[in-house]
């Protein structure tokens, strides 16, 4: 169980604090912004994020951040002791749906691999979908965790709720050779 929210909101860390998920996503949002467009400012927010990180580590809940694909970013996320990255892949997407999806990925496979090294575990989410997600898997196999909402819904109510569930899970389990 993920919740994912702005924990500049003292109600989103009384939640999260009481349910202890497993896991708790981290985003920058703004009070009352209904979905993320960009990552944390890791350098900036350091010291607040090693706080955040650590309050939530005491309750026993894994923690990850959610962050653009940016190298500097992602050395200062290790520094804030979170256990995983969640990277922002609104750019993947986008790109990807021009059909440039080696250049939509590339910067993501690259920030994986720096993460991987920091021994940061890898989540991604953000306007994946039943189509792109399975090139960005390939690319990046060692994902822990994507997180979609979304598109997974559209999904369901044109395809049934269980259907899209096995599309999305084969998207994740069935590689290019599979065909």
């Amino acid at each position: 169980f993920n919740i994912e929210g702005n924990c500049r909101e003292q109600k989103f860390i009384d939640l999260v604090l009481e349910v202890k998920p497993e896991q708790v996503t981290l985003v920058p949002d703004a009070t009352g912004q209904l979905t993320s467009d960009h990552g944390w400012d890791t350098i900036t927010h350091s010291e607040y994020l090693k706080e955040m990180v650590q309050t939530f580590h005491q309750a026993g809940i894994r923690v990850s951040l959610f962050i653009d694909p940016v190298a500097d970013l992602i050395k200062a996320a290790a520094d804030t002791g979170t256990d995983r990255i969640e990277l922002y892949t609104e750019q993947y997407a986008q790109r990807y749906a021009t059909g440039k999806k080696e250049e939509a990925v590339l910067p993501y496979v690259t920030a994986a691999a720096l993460a991987k090294s920091l021994n940061l575990g890898i989540n991604a989410g953000h306007d994946l979908d039943r189509f792109n997600l399975k090139f960005l898997h390939e690319q990046i196999p060692y994902l822990d965790e994507v997180s979609i909402g979304h598109a997974l819904i559209c999904d369901a109510i044109y395809l049934g709720f269980e259907n899209t569930i096995q599309l999305y899970n084969r998207q994740l389990t069935e590689s290019s050779a599979d065909k």
